[in-house]
């Protein structure tokens, strides 16, 4: 994705690149990038954290808005709060909810 935003930013469209592996940032250099040390594929937090989501999201627009170094990356402070392995089942799919059928608890 770190190329595709290179891409777009050649077309005058400004972007930032939120991303959770470190070192191929690196390499790729978006022109702006924001890293979060998450589980790949859980760059903006934990399913149903809008909280932590809409944080993470405001942070990397700020960068958007205020880095001019091209090729820079901002770490942001937060914590996924577990160890994250890289194993199969690692995450559990859960409905969201306000979409669980009446009557039915989370589980």
């Amino acid at each position: 994705m770190g190329l595709l935003t290179r891409v777009v930013e050649e077309v005058g469209i400004p972007t930032v690149y939120v991303g959770s592996a470190r070192d191929m940032m690196a390499q790729v250099k978006p022109p702006r990038s924001v890293f979060v040390n998450f589980p790949l594929g859980h760059q903006c937090g934990k399913p149903f954290d809008r909280e932590l989501q809409m944080s993470i999201i405001k942070d990397a627009l700020r960068v958007l808005s205020t880095l001019d170094e091209p090729g820079a990356i901002v770490d942001l402070p937060y914590e996924w709060g577990e160890d994250f392995g890289f194993g199969l089942g690692d995450f559990e799919y859960q409905t969201p909810p306000d979409q669980q059928p009446p009557g039915r608890k989370q589980g």
